[in-house]
C-alpha cells in the first residue's frame, strides 16, 4: 500500500523510472516480463456467474486460471483486484501458498501490470469471491501508471460544448487508457460491435447480399461533400477516397449481382468535425430493385428499431433529456410542409431563387451564398425545423436543385422522391426511388458540374462510366443510408460521435 500512495506523489517519468528499474530486478531473478503465453482457463465473469450461491467464509478445492490486468493492490500485494474483458475477480496471495520466488514476482507487481493467476476458488468472510493463488505469471509489465480518475459519461456531456481541455482530449487520444479505466466507454464500443452485427443479420436474413467496393475512387461522387485527394504513384493519378459507395453498388445493381445488395464500411469526408461529424466515418448503404423511398421508409423504421429492441431490449430509449420512442410506424412530413409550418412560408408559391432569398431572409435567415431555390429551402429547413425534430419523422420530397441521384417526384417535378429521416434533430438516414435514367442523370451530372465550375467544392463532377452503366439498363430501385456512428451515439446515449469512434480525428499534437 505504501508503494502506490508512493506512485501518487510521484510524476509521471519518475514512476516510469522506478518501474523500468523493475524491470531489471525481475530479468535478475530469471523472469521473463513480457512471457509468450499464458494458459488461462475461465474468465471473470464466469466464476463469478458459477459460484453466485457460494457462501461467505467457504473455500472450495476447484483450481482455476485466470489473467487479467491489475487494477487495485491492498496489503501489500495480499488482494488483488484484477480485472478481464468480462469484469474483476480479487486474487488472494499470502506467503503460506505460493512460493519465495512467487512471492518475490508479486512485491515487483504494480496497478496496470497484467498478471496471471492460478488458485482455489473462496469466498471471503466479508463476502468477496476470491481465487486463492497458489502461482503466478507476470504477463506484461505496465512502465506507465493508469490514470488516477474517470471521466463519466454525465461530465464528457458537460464539457462535450467546450475545447482544449487535456483530459477530455487524453479520452480519445489515448483510447487505449480510457477503455482500461472507465467501464462505460467499453459498454459503448461492445454495444456499438452488438448493433453493426445485428443490422448485418436483419439485412442478411431478408436476403440482402453484403458486398464490397473500392475505397479509392478516380473521381469524386456519390455524394455532395468536399474529397479527400491521395496520388497514386504507379499509376500516376490522382485518386479520391470515398465519399460515399453509391456508384459502385448501382453498377453492381446493373451488373445484376443480387436485387439486394448492402455495404457496411468507412467513408471520407474533408469537412468539419464537431459533435455529430467526423471525417472518417461508417455508413451502410443498400439497394433493392423494384421498390421505391416508400418501401425504404418502412425497412428504416423495422431496421432501426428492430435493433433497438435486440440491442437495448426497448424501442423507447433515452437520449440526454429526451425520450424517444423507435417504434414503428413513423411520422412523414413533406420538407416543404415542415418549412410551412416553422415559418409561414409556401414555397410551392416562390419560383425563383430571388424570390427564394427574400422569403428567407424575412425569417432571419441568410441564404445570400445559396445558389438556387432548393439550397434556400434546405439551409431555411436546418437553422427553422430541424432541431425541433426529436421524435423519428421520415422529411420526404426534397428540392430536385439538392439530389442529383433520386428519381424526379411523380407528382411535382421540381422535387424528387427523397426523404431524410430525423431523430433527436440529427439526420440518420437517406434514401430515394433512385434515378435509372441516364439522360436526366447526364442532366444532373451537368449542372453539378456547373456549379462545381463557380466554386461549389462539393458538387459532383459527371461520370462517364457510371452513365455507360445505366445505360444499360438498372431496374426501378430504392436506395437507403444509415450513418453507424448516429445510431451508436442514439442508442449508447453518446454526446459526441467522438465518443463512439474508438479512435477519432484529431488535430496533430505539437
Amino acid at each position: 500500500m505504501a508503494q502506490q500512495t508512493h506512485e501518487a506523489s510521484s510524476t509521471k517519468e519518475q514512476i516510469r523510472q522506478t518501474r523500468i528499474q523493475k524491470l531489471t530486478d525481475l530479468a535478475d531473478k530469471g523472469v521473463n516480463p513480457y512471457p509468450y503465453s499464458f494458459d488461462k482457463d475461465i474468465d471473470a465473469a464466469t466464476l463469478q456467474e458459477k459460484y453466485a450461491n457460494l457462501e461467505a467464509g467457504v473455500e472450495t478445492e476447484d483450481i482455476y486460471a485466470v489473467a487479467g490486468r491489475v487494477m487495485a493492490i491492498r496489503n501489500t500485494g495480499m488482494f488483488i483486484d484484477l480485472m478481464d474483458a468480462s469484469g474483476k475477480i480479487q486474487i488472494f496471495s499470502h506467503k503460506e501458498n505460493l512460493s519465495e520466488d512467487d512471492m518475490k514476482i508479486l512485491k515487483l507487481i504494480d496497478i496496470g501490470d497484467i498478471v496471471g493467476f492460478k488458485g482455489t476458488i473462496r469466498r471471503t468472510p466479508r463476502g468477496e469471491l476470491s481465487i486463492k493463488s497458489t502461482s503466478l505469471k507476470l504477463l506484461s509489465k505496465a512502465l506507465l501508471p493508469l490514470p488516477n480518475k474517470q471521466i463519466s459519461k454525465e461530465k464528457m456531456e458537460e464539457l462535450s460544448n467546450f475545447h482544449g481541455l487535456t483530459d477530455v482530449e487524453t479520452k480519445y487520444r489515448q483510447r487505449y487508457v480510457d477503455l482500461i479505466v472507465n467501464e462505460d466507454v467499453r459498454d459503448t464500443f461492445r454495444k456499438r460491435s452488438k448493433i453493426i452485427q445485428k443490422i448485418r443479420e436483419h439485412l442478411t436474413a431478408q436476403d440482402f447480399l453484403e458486398v464490397e467496393t473500392p475505397m479509392l475512387h478516380p473521381q469524386a461522387g456519390g455524394a455532395n461533400a468536399k474529397p479527400f485527394i491521395t496520388h497514386h504513384n504507379a499509376l500516376d493519378m490522382d485518386m479520391f477516397l470515398r465519399i460515399a459507395p453509391e456508384l459502385y453498388l448501382k453498377r453492381l445493381m446493373v451488373g445484376g449481382l443480387s436485387e439486394k445488395i448492402f455495404e457496411i464500411n468507412r467513408s471520407f469526408r474533408n469537412e468539419g468535425i464537431d459533435t455529430r461529424h467526423n471525417p472518417e466515418f461508417t455508413m451502410m448503404e443498400l439497394y433493392q430493385a423494384y421498390v421505391d423511398y416508400n418501401d425504404m421508409m418502412v425497412l428504416t423504421e423495422n431496421l432501426v428499431s428492430s435493433v433497438a429492441q435486440e440491442v437495448l431490449g426497448t424501442m423507447k430509449i433515452q437520449y440526454g433529456e429526451n425520450e424517444i420512442d423507435l417504434t414503428p410506424p413513423w411520422d412523414r412530413k413533406t420538407m416543404l410542409g415542415a418549412v410551412r409550418e416553422a415559418t409561414g412560408i409556401d414555397f410551392n408559391t416562390v419560383f425563383t431563387v430571388e424570390d427564394a432569398k427574400e422569403k428567407a431572409k424575412s425569417v432571419g435567415v441568410n441564404a445570400e451564398d445559396c445558389d438556387n431555390w432548393g439550397q434556400v429551402i434546405d439551409l431555411i429547413f436546418e437553422e427553422k425545423v430541424e432541431p425541433s425534430l426529436i421524435q423519428p419523422v421520415h422529411i420526404i420530397d426534397y428540392p430536385r436543385d439538392i439530389s442529383p441521384l433520386a428519381k424526379v417526384h411523380r407528382d411535382n417535378d421540381r422535387l424528387t422522391e427523397r426523404f431524410e429521416t430525423r431523430v433527436n434533430g440529427w439526420e440518420i438516414a437517406n434514401a430515394f426511388s433512385e434515378l435509372t435514367d441516364p439522360i436526366d442523370q447526364r442532366m444532373r451530372f451537368e449542372a453539378q458540374a456547373l456549379a462545381k465550375v463557380n466554386g461549389d467544392e462539393e458538387a459532383m463532377s459527371i461520370d462517364e462510366d457510371f452513365i455507360c452503366a445505366l445505360e444499360h439498363g438498372m431496374p426501378p430501385a430504392g436506395g437507403l443510408g444509415i450513418g453507424i456512428d448516429r445510431i451508436v451515439m442514439l442508442l449508447t446515449n453518446s454526446p459526441s460521435i467522438r465518443d463512439v469512434i474508438a479512435f477519432p480525428t484529431m488535430r496533430h499534437r505539437d
